[in-house]
């Protein structure tokens, strides 16, 4: 008598390997990671990562959009639940200071994408797109120049506090903001 072995029915078994590159890059780089490690972290059979992807690159691609579209999301929620000029830039100061930015994995993911980007020109739109709707979500309170600027300065707040020791006050960031806000 021969067993037939039971397929386990996994609808997000794709969304769950895209969030589980992500770990794999934050761990190992984009160059350490492979099919096989992906497909051992998230617990799959290695033909599920061929199945659902091309490849690797569309693999490592679509991980990036998923990371892409969760920081903007962020981005986008806590701009659209200030109702005033001074929540907003509040919002502003505690997407500069607040734990998402300031873990090692996020922040890896981030300098792992822009460097896969660097490589791939084809890529350069998805990080356009980012900081685009970046830009879009500020300006629900600032006009489209001080958008830029405050997101410049988001980014580069973000990896300082990152690089360094001790991490800009909130209350130094607040200042900064309300000279670029005006």
């Amino acid at each position: 008598m021969q067993i037939k072995a039971q397929r386990r029915f996994e609808p997000d078994r794709r969304g769950r390997i895209v969030e589980t590159a992500l770990d794999v890059i934050a761990e190992h780089g984009v160059a350490g990671t492979t099919h096989r490690r992906i497909a051992e972290a998230a617990s799959v059979p290695l033909g599920s990562i061929t199945y659902y992807f091309d490849g690797i690159d569309a693999l490592i691609t679509e991980a990036f959009q998923k990371l892409s579209d969760d920081i903007a999301g962020r981005y986008r929620a806590a701009l659209e639940a200030a109702t005033s000029r001074e929540a907003a830039i509040e919002a502003v100061v505690q997407l500069a200071c607040g734990g998402f930015w300031q873990t090692q994995r996020n922040m890896t993911l981030v300098f792992e994408l822009y460097a896969y980007m660097a490589r791939r020109a084809e890529l350069r739109q998805l990080v356009a797109k980012w900081i685009d709707s970046s830009h879009r979500a500020l300006e629900r309170h600032f006009d489209p120049r001080t958008a830029r600027a405050l997101d410049t300065m988001l980014e580069g707040i973000s990896i300082q506090n990152f690089v360094e020791a001790e991490t800009l006050p909130e209350d130094e960031v607040r200042s900064i903001i309300g000279k670029l806000a005006g």
